[in-house]
């Protein structure tokens, strides 16, 4: 039996001679063979992989696998097919309320929730806000096995400051990866047609199964959560977001105790975009902005006689209409500009709209109801 090397051919009993000697040689070293019983030196870690490390010992205990069935339509007859996904949730309290997205278990008829010790548990769904994609979901199972995972706040963070991301991407449960915040204050459009504001962008790799998951910084303290990617073909391009904590933690209280979120309402049905403000079209009849006395579009209606008959007719008015130019002192350009400033406000908390009235600015106090 030969053995071919780079350096060459060897012959059996020369491979066994120069592999002998080289044990010997170790021997009379002291190096000897590594093994348990050798006293082999503890491993040594760098400032950044401890970081790394006790990150993920902090919290990956609160990171939950979710698996869900449902039935989609499909085929001329519109026959239902069984469908089934997955993404990752965060364990909010030991009574075992889960945050995840609304779109990893919107439409499930059954959702299943695997835990860090590899048990599986049923769990229902307690509330969902599809405007923010936010979902809590309560897990039945023991206070033992659930580790809460520690809220951060998302109003300091900074672009270029570290942040890990725990979930399970293709199915692979409680996978870390590491990245910084790349920007801040993005926006990202949901399926309702609003906009989440305050979005963070991050490098971290966020693939599949990673939706729900936590972001969190070194502290091991929840900043985000993970929700979405910018991705041609679907998998990590290294642009992926996550909706803050600040956001959630307005929500979720809520979806625990009434299963969705009421918003304030400032009864203004329809405004039309202009360069200088929002043009009020409609206003909700006896909602708060009437109330207040600000002014949309008239319908004034006539008659004339058309030969033997009499005719009805209407026309819009549009020259009374209040011009929206701030909401409690912050300019507003857009719908989504008002809505995000009106909204940051909860139900039965007055709010200054400014107007432009004939040339006049005003400063109208609305106090707002809750969305119906």
């Amino acid at each position: 039996m030969t053995f071919r090397l780079a350096s060459g051919k060897w012959t059996l009993p020369q491979f066994l001679a120069i592999f002998c000697g080289g044990l010997a040689a170790a021997s009379e070293s002291g190096q000897g063979v590594s093994g348990p019983e050798a006293g082999a030196v503890e491993r040594a870690f760098t400032p950044e992989e401890r970081i790394n490390i006790g990150v993920y010992e902090a919290v990956n205990r609160g990171v939950v696998n979710i698996n869900t069935k449902a039935t989609v339509a499909t085929g001329l007859f519109l026959l239902e097919v069984p469908s089934e996904g997955a993404g990752s949730g965060i364990v909010l309290d030991r009574q075992g309320h889960v945050l995840t997205n609304f779109h990893v278990v919107e439409g499930a008829r059954e959702i299943q929730a695997m835990l860090y010790d590899g048990s599986s548990h049923a769990a229902r769904v307690v509330g969902i806000d599809p405007a923010t994609d936010v979902a809590v979901i309560k897990v039945d199972a023991p206070e033992a096995i659930l580790h809460p995972v520690a809220f951060g706040m998302s109003n300091d963070l900074r672009v270029g400051q570290r942040v890990f991301a725990i979930g399970n991407p293709f199915g692979l449960e409680r996978t870390l990866t590491t990245g910084i915040i790349s920007s801040l204050n993005r926006s990202l459009p949901t399926k309702t047609g609003r906009t989440i504001k305050s979005i963070i962008q991050t490098d971290a790799a966020i693939n599949p199964g990673n939706s729900g998951g936590p972001l969190v910084d070194s502290g091991s303290r929840l900043i985000g959560m993970t929700t979405a990617i910018a991705s041609r073909t679907g998998q990590s391009a290294g642009v992926g977001f996550a909706i803050p904590v600040g956001t959630l933690s307005r929500i979720v209280p809520q979806l625990i105790k009434q299963g969705k979120v009421v918003r304030p309402d400032a009864g203004i049905a329809r405004v039309y975009q202009s360069d200088v403000g929002l043009v009020v079209a409609e206003l909700s009849p006896e909602g708060p902005a009437e109330r207040a006395g600000l002014r949309g579009f008239k319908i004034i209606r006539g008659r004339r006689r058309q030969g033997p008959f009499t005719v009805e007719t209407s026309r819009v008015d549009r020259s009374g209409a209040d011009l929206i130019i701030a909401v409690a002192g912050q300019a507003v350009r857009t719908a989504d500009d008002f809505l995000s400033a009106v909204e940051s406000r909860n139900p039965g908390e007055q709010v200054l709209i400014t107007v432009e009235r004939e040339g006049h600015k005003l400063d109208v106090p609305v106090v707002l109801d809750a969305e119906k």
